[in-house]
């Protein structure tokens, strides 16, 4: 053996970090899987990130309804006192001035209720539409089939939903 010492570029073969022996190809190999590896996690990432995304919006949007229909519960709860104030106010009482309390309390109920979004449908002399009236009895008239002749209890809609259908009386063709 020769003391000179042996320059391991030339004559030895390349070693990898792990101090095993690499070829050209290997190294070429391993380069090609590490970058499908790397495009393979960059694509799981973003998809991870829309999915997340996706989520935060839902989750947001649900959020905003909830706040947005949160008195939903409440005012239909006080429908039926303002069918009872609408019932009172229709009969005729001695006392003026108790009639005329009741009217300006009934006033600022349904301003009330109003504020939050409540709106009253209309319904007679309409056409009966099944997703706003629910038709309680049906009379033959001459009218015209499905026209809406009477409302025995207003339906209201909260914040442009449904939140009860009107009771009506419906016009039917003479047999």
């Amino acid at each position: 053996m020769s003391n000179t010492p042996v320059d391991s570029a030339e004559e030895a073969p390349s070693q990898g970090a792990d101090g095993l022996v690499s070829s050209p190809e290997e190294i070429a190999a391993e380069r090609d899987r590490l970058v499908a590896e790397r495009t393979d996690l960059q694509d799981r990432l973003l998809r991870r990130q829309a999915e997340f995304d996706n989520f935060r919006r839902r989750a947001e949007r649900e959020k905003a309804d909830v706040v947005e229909y949160a008195n939903t519960e409440t005012v239909r709860a006080l429908l039926p006192i303002l069918d009872d104030f609408e019932r009172a106010l229709k009969v005729e009482v001695a006392d003026k001035e108790y009639a005329r309390g009741m009217e300006l309390i009934y006033t600022r109920l349904a301003e009330s209720l109003k504020k939050l979004g409540l709106e009253p449908i209309d319904s007679t002399g309409l056409m009966f539409d099944p997703h706003m009236h629910h038709a309680v009895e049906m009379f033959e008239s001459d009218e015209a089939a499905d026209t809406i002749l009477e409302e025995y209890q207003r339906g209201y809609n909260f914040k442009g939903r449904l939140l009860r259908p009107a009771m009506v009386k419906v016009a039917v063709t003479k047999k």
